[in-house]
């Protein structure tokens, strides 16, 4: 029976994990397949594979430019959020404030907007103060919408360090910044990984303020420089599934290198001792 349970389960998984991965693999075996055979057949395999999509990806569009406007974005982004998140998040599980409950349920509130609610006075604020076109343009709102779950998911991590650390550390004489720059922040580095990852896969993905604020070609990501292959006569899928694959490759990577940091950090924060 338990023979039986194991076989099942090892089914399962199979299964799950083929549908969780088949959008991915058809992407890519799309982005293999001449372009006439992409529109002539649904055939998985092709006899013929090239790389031409792959090269149309880069000549067409600036693809390079559009993913170095992410990197850029998208790093700032998960710096300034995860420094402020940990502040405030420090400020709120640590320290002696009153109506702490209240504070992060209205965090937690602001984070449930969606983001068509903010894309006007955010595009007038933006708009206003010239940032339009530029790497600052996007950052400002990005951490707008990042800030309340990192605040969320870093409190979760603090909550767990005993506070018999701090009190020793202020019979130390430590200062409250000197006790969470050199025990707690280094304490919660799982779940500062965890968080970072977190808030820049979600800037490397975003679209509707990328789409609204930097109009100019130079200035666009990749989400938004993608779906700019598409002409009004004709939607290339070599070159879209193409760079699609090119841009998720760094991602993954990222996930690769860290998914230790990112496996512990979600685990320790969901599991109190």
């Amino acid at each position: 029976m338990n023979k039986r349970a194991g076989i099942g389960f090892y089914v399962f998984l199979i299964i799950f994990v083929f549908l969780v991965m088949f959008p991915f693999i058809w992407v890519f075996l799309t982005s293999i397949k001449p372009v006439g055979e992409i529109f002539s057949s649904f055939n998985w395999f092709t006899k013929h594979p090239s790389l031409d999509s792959y090269v149309a990806a880069f000549t067409h569009r600036p693809l390079v430019r559009y993913m170095l406007n992410s990197f850029v974005v998208s790093i700032v982004t998960t710096l300034l959020a995860v420094a402020f998140a940990s502040f405030a998040a420090y400020a709120l599980t640590r320290l002696p404030i009153k109506g702490k409950g209240l504070i992060l349920g209205i965090v937690l509130a602001s984070s449930m907007f969606p983001q068509v609610a903010i894309l006007s006075p955010m595009f007038n604020i933006v708009t206003g103060l010239g940032l339009r076109n530029s790497y600052l343009g996007l950052v400002l709102p990005y951490i707008t919408i990042s800030l309340p779950l990192a605040i969320w998911i870093l409190a979760t991590f603090f909550q767990k360090i005993p506070f018999e650390l701090e009190e020793s550390a202020k019979l130390d004489g430590a200062s409250p910044f000197q006790t969470f720059r050199k025990i707690i922040f280094p304490l919660a580095a799982p779940g500062v990984f965890t968080t970072g990852i977190l808030v820049f896969i979600a800037a490397w993905n975003e679209y509707l303020f990328a789409l609204t604020i930097n109009s100019n070609d130079a200035w666009r990501t990749v989400p938004v420089g993608i779906s700019m292959y598409t002409s009004e006569f004709s939607i290339p899928w070599g070159d879209i599934s193409a760079a699609t694959v090119i841009v998720t490759i760094p991602i993954v990577i990222l996930v690769l290198i860290f998914q230790r940091r990112i496996v512990s950090g979600l685990t320790s924060g969901s599991v109190k001792e």
